[in-house]
């Protein structure tokens, strides 16, 4: 055999030996996630309950129920905060997107007839740290509450200038709008239903 042919089946020999590692790896590290994934969920959804007094102002996490709405013929999990009474106070909504490195997970907060953003949470994101994760502040997150939903928001550079604008991140522009959009989806997905829930026409549960 050739100097090149023996070349040639030791590069193969070598390519089959980095494929084959990369599916060992590959399935173990699949399989960590398959067994996390449980305890992961639970604890976003503890941190959900958490954060819910700050998305609906007055909420107690004592009065939170869970209700599924229908959604283009799928049931699509919502918090409701009600008074002790029973009474909504407002609704959280968990919605996500892409972002500008991997999924963004949120937390939407609205009144109880959906007029009005009370608060926006950032629950889970991989964006670039010390740029695009400035979405997790409250000091971007702030700027989404009391915004009406009458109409599409809009991210905008260089300060907002109208009631539905919300001023970007410096440098994370495509962190900011994906948020944004991702918020205008939600309302605009669940808003009907959700009115509909809260005027007593929706079916409860």
């Amino acid at each position: 055999m050739s100097p090149s042919n023996i070349g040639f089946m030791i590069y193969l020999k070598q390519a089959w030996l980095v494929i084959l590692l990369a599916l060992v790896y590959g399935a173990g590290l699949a399989g960590v996630q398959v067994g996390l994934s449980p305890r992961i969920e639970q604890n976003k959804k503890d941190e959900t309950y958490r954060v819910i007094p700050d998305l609906v102002p007055g909420a107690d996490a004592r009065w939170i129920e869970e209700t599924r709405v229908p959604v283009e013929g799928k049931e699509v999990l919502v918090y409701r905060a009600n008074t002790q009474a029973g009474d909504p106070m407002g609704w959280v909504v968990p919605a996500s997107g892409q972002g500008f490195a991997d999924k963004i997970e949120i937390l939407i907060g609205l009144d109880p007839e959906v007029h009005t953003i009370t608060g926006v949470y950032v629950l889970n994101q991989k964006e670039t740290p010390g740029l695009g994760d400035y979405i997790t502040g409250i000091d971007f997150t702030s700027r989404f509450a009391g915004k009406s939903t009458g109409e599409r928001l809009e991210a905008v550079r260089g300060g907002a200038v109208k009631d539905n604008q919300i001023d970007a991140i410096t440098g994370a522009t495509i962190s900011s709008n994906a948020v944004t959009s991702i918020v205008n989806m939600a309302v605009e997905t669940l808003g009907g239903a959700l009115r509909e829930r809260a005027s007593g026409k929706g079916k409860s549960g």
